[in-house]
């Protein structure tokens, strides 16, 4: 038996703007249509409920915040991912929009290349969660008279795992036009310096190769809260002003919230969404206690933040941007140098120059494409 085809809701007052989504989501997916906030409810607790709701902002009546905001306190509609449709640049109202429960927005006019992507990279992690939260209640009926079926099972588990954390980067990818091979540069550059850690014998307390593993795959999670960057300033080709830093900064925060939902969502411990959360909220922190956004200083920020900070600063210093060119590698490794106890902590500074050669040829191996 086939498959049935995932159900996106569409919501808008305008009828040309329904007619422009449908022909572009109708050949891959079931596109239900309400041109009002009531009518839109209605359709959401109906059976069988959409995956996917599509929900314009500004309407008669009822907002698309106030029909939000009805989605995400009943218990039979909160699971459902809103992407809000806007034609509004306002960045507070995108930010309230994300606080209220929204998983991503898309700019009027619809780019059809955009709209795709986004709708199918939210309805693969919609799966890949439903896929980890069925595979626990199965292990949880299971484990004390199956051990070998249980072991089975949790091989299953760590697919499901990945294929959550491949949906989830390519959030990231998707908004941020410096992506590119950051995600896996940064996510070898961070087992380069554990290795290294552990083969010098430093930190093995926490340095263990479980420790290093998880690392390793929790790494690429760190910018996940970039979906929550409005595109004016994620794409901005200059410098961001005082106010859109303040904005930016909140991505670590966003990331932390993203990857917390997914978890209870799970509804059980995860060392994984663990190690990710922490990660993506503290990877901006400095060792002198000047960076975001808790402003932690020494060992009070984990060594996984302060392990992702080298990782992160040189690969943002030898990579092209829209706003500059590549820096030149001695040029980076000055730079982290002359950062040894103020930005970065000094043992993985110290550690860092020991494998900075390491670092170059791993960017090369993984450069972008011009």
């Amino acid at each position: 038996m086939s498959r049935a085809r995932p159900t996106v809701l569409v919501v808008d007052d305008l009828p040309e703007v329904i007619s422009t989504i449908s022909a572009i989501l109708s050949a891959d997916y079931q596109v239900k249509v309400a041109r009002s906030g009531a009518r839109a409810l209605e359709l959401a607790l109906a059976r069988p409920q959409p995956d996917l709701i599509l929900l314009d902002i500004l309407m008669p009546e009822l907002s698309g915040y106030q029909v939000c905001e009805r989605l995400k306190s009943d218990p039979t509609t909160r699971h459902i991912p809103v992407i809000f449709l806007t034609s509004s640049a306002d960045q507070q109202d995108e930010v309230l929009g994300f606080q209220m429960g929204a998983v991503d927005y898309i700019t009027k006019p619809i780019a059809p290349a955009v709209l795709k992507a986004r709708v199918r990279t939210h309805l693969t992690l919609v799966e890949a969660l439903q896929h980890l939260q069925d595979q626990n209640h199965l292990l949880e009926s299971i484990v004390q008279e199956r051990t070998r079926e249980v072991l089975e099972r949790t091989a299953q588990l760590h697919d499901f795992q990945e294929a959550a954390l491949i949906a989830l980067c390519s959030l990231a990818e998707t908004r941020d036009n410096e992506t590119g091979n950051h995600i896996r540069r940064t996510q070898h550059f961070v087992r380069l310096l554990a290795d290294k850690l552990r083969e010098l014998s430093l930190r093995q307390d926490v340095v263990t190769p479980d420790f290093i593993e998880l690392l390793f795959k929790t790494a690429p999670l760190h910018d996940i809260g970039k979906v929550g960057i409005p595109d004016s300033i994620l794409l901005k080709p200059a410098r961001l002003t005082e106010a859109e830093f303040e904005i930016m900064k909140t991505h670590t925060v966003l990331g932390r919230d993203t990857l917390k939902a997914a978890q209870e969502r799970l509804q059980r411990p995860s060392e994984f969404l663990t190690l990710a959360q922490e990660i993506a909220w503290t990877h901006h922190e400095k060792w002198n206690g000047s960076g975001y956004p808790q402003g932690l200083s020494g060992e009070d920020i984990p060594l996984s933040g302060r392990l992702m900070a080298v990782a992160d600063v040189y690969d943002a210093l030898t990579s092209k941007r829209v706003y500059k060119e590549a820096m030149l590698h001695s040029e980076a490794v000055r730079i982290i140098r002359e950062g040894r106890g103020s930005h970065f902590d000094p043992l993985l500074t110290d550690t860092f120059l020991v494998v900075a050669d390491q670092f170059a040829e791993l960017s090369a191996c993984f450069a972008d494409a011009d």
